[in-house]
Order: C-alpha cells, then structure tokens, then sequence
C-alpha cells in the first residue's frame, strides 16, 4: 500500500460519481505483545493453507469480507493472484471449524524485516464468539516466529466497527490516516448489490 500521497485539502471533497471514500487507519506494532487469552474452543484450528487455488481462496475471501465491501483480491487478475498466493514470503491459514473454512489469516513477508498482516477475518458465524483472538494470536505468533523488527496492518471505516479497537487491543498502535477513493463494486456486480448494507448504495 502506497502511503506517499498528495494530502487532501481541508474542507469537504467531492467524489465521482459511482465511488467510495472511506478512511483507512494503519496501524504497527514493533516488538511481540503479551497474547490476550482466547477462548479454549475444541473444535476451532489455525491450519496452514499453502497456495491455494485461486478460485477457493476467493471464496472464503468473498464469504469472509464481502458485507466489509472487501474488493481487491475479486479485481485481480488470475496470474497476478497465483503469484501471491505461490510466493514462499506469502503465508496463508484457514481457521477450521469441523472440517469448514470459516477464517482467512494471511502474511505478507516480502518486505524484509517486516509483516504485514494483508487479510485477517472470520465469517458472519463466528463474529463475536472469540474465533477472532484465536486467529490473531496465532498470527501474533507467527509472525513474530520470523526476523521482522515490525508488525503491521490497515483497516478502514467500512470494516466492522470492532476491527480497529481489536487490532488496538492486540498490541497495534496507529501511526497514520489516510482516504482511499475506490469504484463502488456493487454497482459493477462484483460484490452482490446487497453487500455492505451499512453503506447507502448510490445509484448513477
């Protein structure tokens, strides 16, 4: 992600017809916290997924972020989205429940001495049952396993509403704020036109 950019001016902007603003907060941590206590859940498991077909990973991309108005994996090119999911310096996990996919971990760790956590969420079944801290505390500790000196990650406005004092509680810190202006992808039928019902669709 990109964080040198012209600033916006103060005062309000306007947007194209058929966009999305939202304001996105990234966030680091710079050494290993103390893991907060996860739920003891049997039948939950942070399992590696490695390169996963493309169409599959989609899938759980799309159950897990599509109400989120998650768009960037669904854009991508085929041949661009293998080569991430290949890479060895890209780690991906699947939380397990009964044999089910219901959580998507991944780790960008192509950027020397650094992790960024690219994709990080469970599905609608899970929200708010503790599935969440077991996931973040096993990507806690793998990604602190390797030779990184910083930890981080970007969430945005359009998230859900628990994601950044989760992420605050987990040991980030905030450390920039930016706005990002992106096609509304309900309107293209990439995301179906009932996804992100906390976002009034605008017709054009």
């Amino acid at each position: 992600m990109d964080t040198v950019n012209t600033p916006l001016p103060i005062g309000y902007s306007k947007l194209p017809p058929g966009t999305l603003a939202t304001v996105v907060t990234c966030l680091e941590m710079r050494e290993k916290p103390p893991l907060r206590a996860a739920p003891s859940e049997a039948d939950l498991s942070v399992v590696p997924w490695p390169s996963p077909d493309p169409e599959e990973y989609r899938a759980l991309y799309r159950r897990v972020g599509e109400e989120w108005l998650w768009v960037s994996r669904l854009s991508m090119e085929d041949e661009a989205l293998r080569a991430i999911l290949a890479s060895a310096a890209v780690e991906i996990f699947g939380l397990m429940r009964n044999g089910e996919r219901i959580g998507l971990l991944e780790l960008d760790f192509r950027k020397a001495g650094e992790c960024e956590l690219a994709f990080f969420g469970v599905d609608a079944s899970a929200v708010g049952s503790g599935a969440g801290r077991i996931l973040m505390n096993a990507a806690i500790d793998h990604a602190w396993s390797k030779p990184i000196d910083r930890f981080w990650v970007h969430t945005c406005h359009l998230d859900h509403p628990a994601a950044l004092p989760f992420y605050q509680r987990s040991g980030f810190t905030v450390y920039d704020r930016m706005v990002e202006v992106f096609e509304d992808p309900r309107l293209s039928g990439m995301l179906n036109r009932d996804a992100g019902r906390h976002v009034p669709l605008i017709e054009t």
